[in-house]
């Protein structure tokens, strides 16, 4: 288990980081969404023994971190490559962990064919394009077997099929073995579709809301072009999609809408539906606790992942 208790992080009078708790446990899969500057990139470098926050305690399964730091890996959004070839990079950490040489050679290879890479390993760091760079420094993560693996927005330079290939990549890791993977992304479509655990981040605190209404769902099998009614708790939502099973479904725009809301409104119909309004939306519509309200939103905001 990775913790944080009671975490306030500044930067000269400035508060980036106000934290009550914050747990990875050992085999999570954690997306933390947010906007730019929202604290994502501040709570991964914590989290990753990076920075010491200015209060507060970092717990790794229960005790301080002395000696913890090999077990946990951050890739950031701009990673830097050592000098020499990405088959150099690759196996850096495996040679100071005093793996034999032909270990390290087969591990490499391992990883880089798990990220698509091996086409790239003769090649040399400064020769490569920032998507090319951030698959090698996730491969290079991998490479080391972290117990906790922290990604700071891992695909914001590759296109959709390299971005594709490293979630795959990491699934199939997963598969080989336990480790926590915990993600800051703002692709929420991506956030919404890989992980099982959404946090957001706004202004340095964790948001009660994530930033749009999510609800795990079976579609329905239908001929195309036909109306899916897919029931979420009591309700039901219509929905027009080819895609049939297990998926994401996503109403977003709920009230009074999602951005620069600065009140939360939630109601539980047997499940529970959140809209983030101004005050002064409140206030003309004359809300207060247990009264009641329409919900309502957009076809355009619904999205299926």
């Amino acid at each position: 288990m990775l913790e944080l208790r009671g975490v306030r992080h500044r930067y000269g009078d400035r508060l980036v980081l106000e934290l009550d708790g914050f747990r990875v446990a050992p085999d999570a899969r954690i997306a933390i969404v947010g906007h730019n500057g929202s604290g994502k990139s501040t709570l991964l470098r914590i989290l990753a023994l990076l920075e010491r926050p200015t209060e507060g305690t970092v717990l790794v399964d229960g005790r301080p971190p002395s000696g913890a730091r090999r077990h946990v890996t951050l890739v950031e959004q701009r990673p830097v490559l050592f000098r020499g070839t990405t088959l150099d990079n690759l196996g850096y950490g495996l040679r100071v962990r005093g793996m034999r040489r032909t270990a390290v050679h087969r591990k490499v290879h391992e990883v880089a064919e798990l990220l698509g890479i091996a086409p790239l390993l003769a090649r040399r760091a400064h020769d490569l394009s920032d998507g090319e760079v951030q698959r090698v420094a996730v491969a290079r993560a991998l490479a080391v077997e972290p117990k906790f693996l922290l990604l700071d927005e891992p695909v914001s330079s590759a296109d959709r099929a390299a971005a594709a290939t490293l979630y795959r990549a990491l699934a199939e890791e997963r598969r080989r073995r336990p480790f926590a993977i915990c993600l800051a992304s703002h692709q929420l479509e991506d956030a919404y579709r890989w992980a099982d655990d959404i946090r957001a981040l706004a202004e340095g605190r964790l948001s009660p809301v994530t930033p749009e209404n999510l609800f795990r769902v079976d579609l329905p099998a239908t001929p195309a072009g036909v109306l899916k009614h897919v029931p979420v708790g009591p309700i039901a939502i219509a929905v027009l999609t080819d895609k049939s099973g297990p998926a994401i479904l996503a109403a977003g725009g709920a009230g009074g809408g999602r951005g620069g809301g600065a009140v939360h409104v939630t109601a539980d119909v047997g499940v529970e539906l959140v809209a983030a309004i101004s005050e002064e939306a409140v206030r003309d519509l004359g809300l207060t606790p247990g009264s009641q309200a329409i919900f309502a939103f957009k076809a355009s905001a619904v999205r299926v992942f």
